[in-house]
């Protein structure tokens, strides 16, 4: 994404039930008073059932250098949000393709770093899989790795592994959700926010999961998550607990 693409993209603002109320440009929207809008948050896997570990390149405006889910985004107006997701795969990873599912349809959260700059989003969560490899534009992604799940979520929840405060918070929605994200059920695309929903809306093939897999009850998300900046003080190749946990998989950063 070019300098002049940055400056004109628009993010979708949303009520608190979460029905569109405007758009203002995402260049200007973050700050110490961020007003609520329309986001997402991706977790990729490989065949393996790998998580693709990322850390947010050092010039990002929020939560620069902080190793993080596999991407985030803002839909554009009039984009649904799969097509945000793989948009946004595109650009920063240079995934061309990759079976989605909606895992967390109406997450929200709020977090403040500590200079006082504000995350406040309506945040759906979708688990992507790909054994494509990765190409990541550096000025979104400073790093990468592919880690264990298992590993990794425990490493988190232990405080091994400072990620940034929405990974952070969405880590135990996701761990509920079953021990093998090859085989979370996905959501309905009727239970995103209203803001979300269009016609057409589609999260891509239809994944064909292990047989014996259960199906997950996904309510309607009603619970704000509050994060601060104690969850975002790790960065760069130091960040707390990512050489253990890399460690463990015998796997270095960047690969």
């Amino acid at each position: 994404m070019t300098l002049r693409q940055e400056h004109v993209e628009s993010v979708i603002l949303v009520d608190e039930t979460g029905f569109a109320r405007g758009t203002a440009a995402k260049a200007a929207v973050h700050h110490a008073e961020t007003p609520l809008h329309l986001a997402f948050s991706c977790y990729l896997f490989n065949n393996a059932g790998q998580f693709l570990l990322t850390r947010r390149a050092e010039s990002k405006h929020t939560w620069p250098g902080v190793w993080t889910n596999t991407c985030c985004g803002h839909p554009l107006p009039g984009e649904p949000v799969a097509d945000s997701v793989r948009r946004r795969l595109r650009q920063e990873l240079g995934i061309a393709v990759a079976e989605l599912a909606l895992v967390l349809p109406r997450f929200r959260y709020q977090a403040r770093m500590a200079n006082g700059l504000a995350e406040n989003e309506v945040c759906p969560v979708y688990a992507a899989y790909s054994d494509a490899p990765p190409a990541p534009d550096p000025a979104e992604v400073a790093e990468i790795a592919w880690v264990d799940w298992d590993q990794f979520c425990d490493a988190v929840r232990a405080g091994r592994q400072s990620v940034s405060p929405w990974c952070a918070m969405q880590i135990p929605e996701l761990v509920a959700l079953g021990p093998q994200p090859l085989t979370w059920a996905a959501a309905d695309d009727a239970d995103l926010p209203p803001a979300a929903v269009m016609a057409g809306l589609s999260t891509g093939p239809v994944r064909r999961f292990p047989q014996g897999c259960s199906a997950f009850p996904h309510d309607v998300h009603r619970i704000v998550h509050i994060g601060g900046p104690v969850l975002s003080r790790a960065r760069g190749r130091g960040a707390l607990g990512l050489g253990v946990l890399l460690g463990l998989r015998g796997e270095p950063a960047g690969q």
